[in-house]
Parts: structure tokens; sequence; C-alpha cells
């Protein structure tokens, strides 16, 4: 067989393999890679075909033309663009999998200036549609971004990555969607929620689409026991805008009905894995829309008075703890944040007004004149939250003095009349810069520390983050270290800490890298930092360390374990039906790209390179024996 012909063949087998084991491989050209790829197109055989405006009042109109392009000839074309939010959509569920991580890169420019938004959308199980951003794209001509990771659940449906800004035309080009390196967490480390078991519960937070991947809720399975949804149960997931509307409209504007539709996967997660949840947030002025205040649930509307807003706050926190009784009642809500972030960092209360004109001010402060809202929201929770869950007020800047005692004295005001605040919730958003000039110094944060456990009120450090200059990663560690030292000086005062996010690039910090794990979930020094000088005691039976397939060193819980000793290797049979053929190959790329697993048999079968996994250079070298490039005599091969 010809060297060229030989090629031709491997590629084209390895074509099938993705298309059979993986998904898709739509709009391949030559230069595109086969192995990890969904979609690549250059548009060069003019078909826009796997793309759409973003519905039935989006004026865009899609083509392919040769106005512009950033390679070959040719580039999508988003004209007749009547808003922002118009523009070109890639739609990703009929193309990929649930519980995968995927990343998208391309090139796109604006007509004039380049000015753009790449954002993500899905449905979520209540038919709600819910829309995140992923990037920015400034600058003068094309402007290019790579590796945008996401994924979704199989809850989402309709999910779409697309592009929107101004109303000038939006050009796109060499488009690609490729599947995600899949790592997997250390199994040689242990688990923070057993370094600190005699501590504190040792949690993080994170969103739908972050959760997504399988390998991420391994993570959260072998290091935290506690999780909290980091935008679900904000007031905007939590509020059903369609039932509002429709109960207002039969005269009845003072229920505001609720869904947990949107935290559903988190919700099933943590039930599942009996994880315990932190709630947040109830009443808060961000992320809660601005009808929600109006006559009528009207944005255009009157603000409602202060009577009805009372009405509309208790029923509303009524029903959100109804609605976890009725769906979640087996799923232990230990802590819940009821009000967020109403003091400013001088002391002082918001100022009145919505959102939308200024991020200082509060609806809540233009209902009520000041922050008299605070104590009745507490009172509707303590009279509707479950048993044992306990309620918070949680701040950010929560450091800076003036701020720090307008907290006491709220918390000390409000609970003289009866012990309806349970807790303070420390969101420490902190920022390690360079070492020396950390922000807040950590006495100044041990300071507040102090206070808020002085009250004699829990504690909770809620929202963990230590963003950092550049790589300097020693002196992270050590502001983490230095700041979880004095945490652990008050822990018979605090019950949880928490960190907000898993990952540095699913942070909403991502450019400082704030977190304690890489995106390839190893540990950071920041980690060790923080278990150094630690007694370890043995982890808990109930929260089991999850097996990672291809790992032999965790494969305890696969299939076949018991008889894997008995078995003779059969190379590249790695799905153990006896024979080696495409199959396996598709097998294989299917394990290296997160979507399938394999036994412990399998596994020994697949690693024809003996490197311990199975990574595409198995699945090459077991078709390069299929083509008779390779003989059985050859396995194992040394990996290089």
């Amino acid at each position: 067989m010809g060297k060229f012909s030989t090629k031709r063949l491997l590629a084209g087998l390895l074509a099938i393999a993705c298309t059979m084991g993986t998904m898709p491989v739509l709009g391949v050209t030559a230069e595109a890679p086969l192995d990890t790829v969904v979609y690549w197109s250059d548009f060069e055989d003019g078909d826009a075909s796997a793309w759409t405006n973003r519905g039935a009042n989006d004026t865009t109109v899609l083509s392919v033309n040769e106005d512009n392009a950033v390679s070959g000839s040719k580039a999508l074309c988003a004209s007749e663009r009547s808003k922002s939010w118009n523009g070109p959509a890639f739609r990703l569920d009929d193309k990929c999998n649930p519980n995968t991580a995927y990343l998208i890169s391309a090139k796109a420019m604006g007509q004039y200036y380049t000015s753009l938004t790449v954002s993500f959308q899905y449905t979520d199980a209540a038919g709600e549609v819910h829309y995140e951003n992923l990037t920015n794209l400034n600058g003068a001509g094309w402007q290019e971004f790579n590796d945008l990771k996401v994924s979704y659940t199989n809850e989402m449906s309709d999910v779409y990555v697309y592009f929107e800004g101004g109303s000038d035309n939006i050009y796109v080009d060499d488009f690609l969607v490729e599947a995600a390196p899949v790592y997997h967490p250390q199994a040689d480390i242990p688990g923070l929620k057993d370094v600190y078991a005699d501590y504190f519960k040792f949690g993080t937070a994170t969103t739908t689409k972050e959760l997504a991947p399988e390998t991420t809720k391994a993570l959260i399975l072998k290091h935290f026991n506690s999780i909290t949804p980091g935008n679900e149960m904000k007031p905007d997931a939590l509020l059903d805008k369609n039932a509002c509307l429709a109960l207002a409209q039969s005269g009845d504007d003072e229920n505001p009905q609720v869904s947990l539709a949107s935290a559903k996967s988190i919700l099933d997660f943590a039930r599942e894995n009996n994880i315990p949840v932190r709630g947040h947030v109830l009443v808060w002025h961000q992320q809660t829309p601005t009808w929600f205040f109006k006559e009528n649930y009207d944005e255009n509307g009157e603000w409602v008075s202060k009577e009805k807003m009372l009405v509309r706050m208790e029923n509303y926190i009524k029903n959100v703890f109804a609605a976890i009784e009725k769906d979640y009642s087996d799923v232990d809500f230990y802590a819940f944040d009821v009000v967020n972030e109403c003091w400013l960092d001088d002391g002082k209360y918001r100022n009145p007004g919505s959102q939308e004109e200024g991020s200082a001010n509060s609806p809540w402060v233009q209902i009520f004149g000041d922050n008299s809202f605070i104590k009745p929201a507490f009172e509707f929770a303590k009279k509707y939250a479950p048993e044992g869950c306990k309620l918070y007020y949680n701040d950010f800047n929560e450091y800076m003095p003036q701020k720090t005692d307008a907290i006491v004295k709220m918390v000390e005001e409000i609970n003289a009349d009866g012990h309806f605040i349970d807790g303070i919730g420390m969101q420490s958003h902190l920022d390690a810069r360079s070492g020396a000039d950390a922000f807040p110094a950590v006495n100044v944060y041990k300071k507040a520390l102090d206070k808020f456990c002085e009250t004699g009120l829990d504690v909770q450090i809620t929202e963990l983050d230590a963003t950092v200059n550049d790589s300097l990663f020693e002196e992270q560690a050590q502001y983490y270290s230095d700041i979880m030292d004095a945490i652990v000086e008050h822990k018979d005062q605090i019950s949880a800490v928490v960190l907000w996010g898993t990952t540095d690039d699913q942070s909403w910090r991502a450019s400082k890298n704030p977190l304690l794990f890489n995106e390839d979930y190893s540990a950071k020094p920041a980690y060790y930092s923080i278990i150094d000088g630690i007694e370890i005691p043995e982890p808990s039976e109930s929260q089991p360390e999850p097996s990672e397939s291809g790992d032999p060193e965790n494969s305890e819980n696969s299939e076949n374990s018991d008889t894997t000793d008995e078995k003779q290797i059969l190379w590249g049979d790695a799905n153990e039906d006896g024979e080696v053929d495409i199959a396996d190959v598709v097998r294989m790329n299917r394990v290296y790209v997160g979507v399938d697993q394999v036994s412990v048999q399998g596994l020994l079968n697949a690693d024809v390179d003996q490197s311990g996994k199975i990574e595409l250079a198995d699945s090459m070298n077991v078709l390069k024996f299929l083509v008779h490039l390779l003989d059985v005599s050859d396995f194992p091969i040394k990996a290089e």
C-alpha cells in the first residue's frame, strides 16, 4: 500500500471512529484536525446551513460572501441586523453530547469596528431561557478567540453559542468546535473536606454549565462537602416571570411565582451524592429583575408601595421554601443567604433606584427608603425555612472597617427583638496581588473576622477566592495560608468555608487565577499551602472517592476488577468482545473525550503504549494494526 493511500485510509478510519463513537464531524476540511473535531468551517464551500439567526424577532440575514475573509476568500456574513442582540447563532446540542466539555474557537469582525460579545444560551427544564456572556471582542478588524469552554446537561435544550453587539454586519470565519481534553482529579492528594473534617464544612460554588462535565463532578465529590448554586438560585433564576404575569392578569400581583428548574442539575447532583447545599440568595438588589418591584410586574409601570412589597416579599420567600420542600425535601439545605450586599463600603445603605441607573442603587431602598426591608426578610425566612436551615446576612468587602461596623450594628439591632439572623457570611473575594501588597492585608481581614465572631453568631466564609498578579502562585499560596490560619483560629465559630468556583478557568475572575485548582484539575501551590501542618483524619465513608476511568490506581470500583488478574490482555480490545476492530477505536475515542468508560480489563487492553491511560496515540496505533502497518507482536508500544 502506498504512503499516500495509507495516510488517507488512516484519516478516513479515524474520521469514521469520531463519527460513530463520539459526535458527527461536520464541515471538516483538509486543514482541520480529525481527532476531536465536532464542527469546523472556513466557509470556503459556501455552506452556512449550520447557522441560524436568533428567532422570529431577529432580522439577521445569514450568507456566505466574499466581502471579508480572514483566510481564503469567504466568510459567514450576518447582515440586516436591527438590534444589538441580533446575530449568527450556532446550535450545539444537536451536534455535541451532554455532560462533556467542548472548546470553541473562531475569528470575528464588525463592519467598521469590532465590538462584539460571544455568548451562550440554553433553555432550562421549565422552558426558561438563560444567557451567559463568554468573552468580548474589541479592536480594529478581525479579532480572534480560542478555546472557550462550554458544556451542557441533559436538562438543557436549545443550546447555542452566538455573536451579538451593535447593529452593523458581523463576519465570522474559521469557526471550530472540538472536544476538550479530558482531565481527572489527582488521586494521590487528600480531599479538602477530609483535611478540614474536624474544623468545618469545606465547599464550593458551581453553575449548571460548569458542573456538566463528569470530571468536574468527580473533583467536587473528592474535595467538597458543601455546594452552592452560583447563579441558579439568585432571584432572576428563581422568579418565573411568565407565571407571575399570568397570575397578575387574573388580578393577583402579590404572589410571585417561582421555579427551581434552573438549579435542577445542581440540586439533583447534591441529592444523588448526599451533599449539603448552601442557598444563595433570596433578597438582593442585583440579579433581581426590575419588573419584580413594579405594579402588575410591568417593568415600565409604577413602583409598588412598601405595603405591597412586604406582601410580595413574604409570598416570594414562602414560595421558594415551599418549592424546596416539594421537590428537594431530602436535600440538606443547611444554610441560606437571606439578604445580600445591602451596605456600601462607607457603611451607608445603597441609593434608591434601579440597577440600570447605577450599580450602587437598590430597588429595595427605592421602595422602603432605607434598609428597613432587611428585618422582615429574616422574619419571613425564619417562618418558612426548612428545619435546621441557618439564615445569613452576606456581603462583600466585608473587611472595610465602616462596612464591618454597619453589619455588626445591623445584626445586633435585628436580633434584639428575637433570634432572626443566625449568622454572617463573609464573601471574601480577595486579591493576593504580588504578595506584600495583598488586599486586604491579612491583619485587616482578621480584624473583621474577629468582630463578626464577637457577635456570637455563626460565621461562614461564603465565596472565597484570591486573585494574583501574573503567575505569582507562591505568593498566592502564602496569602491563602495566612487567611486560612486566621479562619482556623475561629474554627469554633465558623461552620463552613466555601470557595467561589472549582477551577481557575471557570472562575468569574478567571483572568487572575483565583482558585486552588488549575484547568486540568491539578492542585496549585495554594492548595498545598492550606493543608500543610493539618493532621488529616481518615476520609468519610459517606463520601466515597470517585472512580476514574483510565486510571489503574483508582479502579477499584470499575466493573470486572475482581477478575482482571485471571484474564489475558488482548491488545486493542477496548470493548472486551474478543475481537479487535473499528468498534474498539470508537470506544477508545469516546473514553478519550470523556463520554464513555472502560473496565479495568478494557483499560489494560486499550492502553497499548502502557502510559497508564487511554490517549489518541493508543487509538492511532490500533488503527495502524487494523490496516496492517503494525503486527500484534509490536504490542505493547513504548510511549514516546
